[in-house]
């Protein structure tokens, strides 16, 4: 019987005597790739992030998008090694970020944004404060999400702003857990406290808006102080003081002209949004 050519293979290396050194070579290189490929239980990948924060303060979403997240996202993409540009725009804020390629070095990575956004920052309107740049790595990728949506019967009672609230009461216990690194809000509305002056009340009392707009800033300063941790318990502290109701605003005072003290509500509309 005519063998086919699996066949005639197979009397071959049966018969070979090199067949036995084949399978010795095979064996050997088999046990020197598990010896010298390293080999890692948690591999470190290298996928750098960049994230350019923008604070556009008076400029509403729209606006921010065509002043500010447009130019810096072309700006960005010009980059090289930048693989995807992702942008996130709010009312008084503009957020993006550069995500390089895997096995960029990180430091180079950052030294590139710094650089591009230097020799571009006349694209940035006058009156923008200079981006704030912060590196990310892969280990402030998200591994756990939470979605809040009221269920469909009380649909009607929650809007975005509420929804916001409790998000970020939700945020302020997850940071307590031990190990917890970077939390984050995506999406929803928080409340926000508008002061309107009134530029006939600030005339008639002398009063300037840069001393309406010192009175709020200075007013209105916090900043994270850390985790206090207990036994059983954590902390966060907070160190400043931040005014979150509208009164506490109407109360903050101001020089006048004569030198009186004005409620800052006698020259200033504050309402809550």
């Amino acid at each position: 019987m005519k063998l086919g050519f699996s066949g005639a293979l197979t009397k071959a290396t049966i018969r070979s005597p090199l067949t036995p050194l084949f399978l010795m070579t095979a064996i050997a290189l088999g046990l020197l790739a598990v010896i010298t490929i390293p080999r890692e239980e948690e591999p470190q990948i290298s996928v750098p992030l960049v994230d350019i924060a923008v604070q556009a303060n008076g400029l509403r979403a729209p606006d921010a998008v065509e002043l500010v997240t447009k130019p810096l996202e072309t700006v960005i993409k010009s980059i090289d090694g930048v693989e995807h540009v992702y942008s996130q725009t709010q009312d008084d804020q503009v957020l993006v970020t550069a995500r390089f390629r895997v096995g960029a070095s990180p430091e180079a990575a950052i030294t590139r944004v710094q650089e591009r956004i230097q020799a571009n920052i006349d694209r940035i309107p006058v009156g923008i404060p200079p981006p704030h740049i912060v590196e990310r790595g892969i280990n402030d990728v998200p591994i756990a999400v939470i979605t809040l949506s009221p269920r469909p019967d009380v649909a009607d009672r929650w809007n975005d702003q509420a929804l916001y609230s409790v998000a970020h009461q939700l945020q302020s216990e997850l940071m307590k857990v031990q190990d917890v690194g970077l939390t984050f809000i995506v999406g929803g509305r928080p409340q926000e406290i508008r002061v309107a002056p009134d530029p006939g009340r600030l005339a008639l009392y002398g009063v300037p808006l840069s001393a309406v707009l010192g009175a709020v800033r200075s007013a209105n300063t916090s900043f994270p102080g850390g985790v206090l941790r207990g036994l059983d318990q954590a902390q966060s502290a907070v160190v400043g003081r931040t005014l979150d109701e509208p009164s506490d605003i109407g109360l903050l005072t101001v020089r006048a002209a004569d030198g009186r003290s004005i409620y800052l509500r006698d020259v200033a509309e504050v309402t809550m949004s």
